[in-house]
């Protein structure tokens, strides 16, 4: 399970168009149960994500709001990382967030420039915890080492056919969350066999199994993407299913490696 109070499942909230459906479906997203919403500067999607939080009848409070920085093209000289991460609370419409991510390692992103900026954010009450996203166990060592901060999570693409496990065993090893973006491998694990098969026997979808294979790992949480009410519902249900150590060997003997999101900026293409 999650470290803290971050709910083990989240809504993930990237799209390429339409970004304005991010209102209704966070909406959507809480009236059916989500507690954990996850966006970021680069999604485009800030302002409708925290409209569609304001919209609710959840209180705020009550909800876990992450997003994401990105330092790619902009010279991360000292003003301009507060600044980023101030645009991200302005476009959301809160004074802090629950989570606050560095999104990539990659462009001009400096751990010695960005990372003090973070820890003055987290000691301003800006974000209640740091956290980085597509980093290796080598750049998150780094980071560690430069961060006051207590690292909370980090997050990377995570599904049955990435099973991702140097990284999950880095966030065990030292007490943080891993957050599973892409978590369905944009529909690839629908018709992985293994996933079928274990679906089938207990008589839940694809995408449950997967999501309930992912929260079983400790320190995993999950951020599947989903825009209509019967999709959140049931990934929502996923919590609820049981797998047996059957059914986790079975999952995890699945022998094919495939990235859906394989930018060539990537650390892992370096």
């Amino acid at each position: 399970m999650p470290r803290d109070d971050m709910p083990p499942l989240g809504l993930g909230t990237y799209s390429e168009d339409d970004r304005e459906q991010w209102t209704d479906n966070v909406g959507t997203a809480l009236d059916v149960g989500f507690r954990h919403v996850d966006t970021a500067q680069v999604y485009e999607n800030e302002r409708y994500v925290g409209e569609g939080l304001r919209s609710s009848a959840v209180d705020r409070d009550d909800v876990w709001l992450s997003t994401k920085t990105v330092h790619h093209d902009v010279p991360p000289e000292a003003d301009q990382v507060p600044d980023a991460i101030d645009g991200c609370l302005d476009r959301l419409g809160v004074d802090a967030v629950d989570l606050l991510y560095v999104h990539w390692p990659s462009g001009v992103y400096d751990h010695e420039t960005v990372l003090p900026a973070y820890d003055d954010a987290y000691d301003a009450g800006k974000t209640r915890h740091v956290g980085l996203s597509n980093f290796t166990p080598e750049l998150l060592d780094e980071a560690m080492d430069v961060l006051d901060a207590p690292l909370f999570a980090h997050q990377a693409e995570m599904h049955p056919l990435l099973p991702q496990d140097d990284l999950v065993a880095h966030a065990q090893a030292h007490d943080y969350t891993f957050v599973a973006y892409s978590p369905l491998a944009k529909g690839a694990v629908f018709d992985v066999p293994e996933i079928r098969e274990v679906a089938e026997k207990h008589d839940a979808t694809p995408a449950q199994v997967s999501l309930a294979w992912i929260t079983s790992h400790d320190n995993v949480a999950a951020i599947p993407k989903a825009s209509s009410r019967e999709h959140m519902q049931q990934n929502l249900a996923a919590l609820d299913l049981e797998l047996d150590d059957d059914d986790l060997a079975l999952i995890d003997s699945i022998d094919r490696r495939e990235r859906v999101i394989d930018l060539e900026f990537g650390p892992w293409n370096w």
